[in-house]
């Protein structure tokens, strides 16, 4: 009789705490340790290695993270990459399965999930974009077939791992991905936060370091190098993502394919010949530079023009940007601002005619080279510093190391 009342008493205490019989401190550790390995999975798994092809996998890792998305979130991998490859191809347009500037940033915040599921039923979208991603038996036959049926075995063993609380345990890990992916990524990350580097979209870094979303935070330099593994390329940004994809390159289970370019500068000697595709390959971080360029100028001249500083507050926010994405009372003010001070003026025209550069397809190789070198001899010959500085910078672009 009294080994059958210890063996009620452990079978009430199981289902009330656990196999774990873990402390309420120990289990919020666990599940974010749980949701981290979701998070990790999808960024280096679904996006960077299957959707943008920035790395390959070694086989072990890779069934690890499919395994582990199949119990944490009931995604296909085919359905993921599908819908996020259209997301870039169609960013920004009526087409774009998640974009805030066009559905709304309340609509990606609080339905982006519903707005995943609805585009993964569009069966044009998975044929197009999803070509390359797992195709096996097991993919086939269990992942893709059983989906829901991962997530309900999540349930099952948080609740023998935990207790009565692994319900909650597992309404958290189901929640992690719609919120933090489908919501602030997705939404956040085309709406609200700095800007590294003016691309085509609105994309933008939420975070200059960040843990929970694993990388992801940076989504301006993403979607400015879309291909690439790495997501930082600031010193001051933190990329968790990459550190692991390093970790796992390391001990021989990844292999990174691309990474952001990284300016290599001729010695000022050696410069006397533009390098026109080490210029190009780096356009985004020389448009950057440029912008820099363009603050400090106006900076000096609002210093020379200080009853004119209030009318232009804020210009540094506007004037970084792409001008077809000005509103028109930015363009008025950009106007109003190059009718005031002719360096302004001269350093936005010298950026429309580099900006135009970029864009140009019907010209030879030897007449961008010619076009570039006039730009430049008109940027040193201007008497402003900023350009001269600039030009003579650029001259020094060069595809192999100094």
């Amino acid at each position: 009789m009294a080994s059958l009342e210890v063996f009620r008493d452990h079978f009430l205490n199981g289902l009330a705490n656990g196999y774990l019989d873990l402390a309420w401190w120990q289990i919020i550790v666990v599940t974010l340790v749980l949701t981290h390995i979701t998070i990790a999975s999808v960024t280096i798994f679904l996006h960077r290695c299957q959707a943008h092809r920035a790395l390959d996998l070694h086989p072990l890792p890779s069934h690890f993270f499919r395994f582990w998305l199949w119990l944490t979130t009931g995604m296909v991998t085919k359905e993921w990459a599908a819908i996020h490859r259209k997301h870039h191809a169609k960013c920004e347009t009526a087409d774009d399965p998640h974009s805030p500037q066009v559905l709304g940033i309340q609509t990606v915040l609080s339905r982006g999930a519903e707005l995943y599921r609805a585009e993964a039923k569009n069966r044009e979208t998975i044929e197009k974009y999803g070509h390359g991603t797992p195709d096996d038996w097991v993919e086939r036959n269990v992942y893709s077939k059983y989906q829901w049926q991962g997530v309900g075995l999540m349930l099952i063993i948080d609740l023998f791992l935990f207790g009565a609380i692994g319900a909650t345990v597992w309404a958290v890990q189901m929640l992690w991905i719609p919120i933090t992916a489908a919501g602030i990524i997705n939404g956040i990350g085309h709406y609200w936060g700095y800007r590294n580097y003016e691309c085509e979209d609105a994309s933008t870094n939420i975070l200059p370091w960040g843990i929970l979303i694993g990388g992801e935070e940076l989504h301006n330099n993403h979607h400015t190098y879309a291909t690439s593994a790495k997501l930082s390329n600031k010193w001051y940004e933190f990329d968790i993502g990459w550190g692991y994809i390093r970790a796992l390159e390391m001990m021989g289970l990844a292999k990174v394919k691309k990474t952001p370019p990284k300016p290599v500068l001729a010695d000022v000697r050696q410069a006397c010949e533009l390098t026109l595709q080490a210029v190009i390959a780096n356009r985004y971080e020389v448009m950057s530079r440029y912008s820099k360029a363009l603050r400090k100028t106006l900076d000096h001249e609002l210093t020379h023009m200080r009853e004119l500083a209030g009318r232009f507050s804020g210009a540094h926010t506007w004037l970084q940007k792409d001008e077809s994405k000005l509103s028109s009372d930015e363009k008025a003010r950009l106007q109003d601002l190059m009718d005031q001070s002719k360096a302004v003026r001269l350093m936005i025209e010298m950026r429309r005619e580099l900006t135009a550069l970029w864009g140009r397809s019907n010209v030879t190789k030897e007449q961008l080279i010619v076009q570039l070198q006039d730009w430049c001899q008109r940027a040193e010959a201007s008497g402003m510093q900023a350009l001269q500085d600039f030009s003579l910078r650029l001259r020094r672009y060069t595809l192999k190391p100094a």
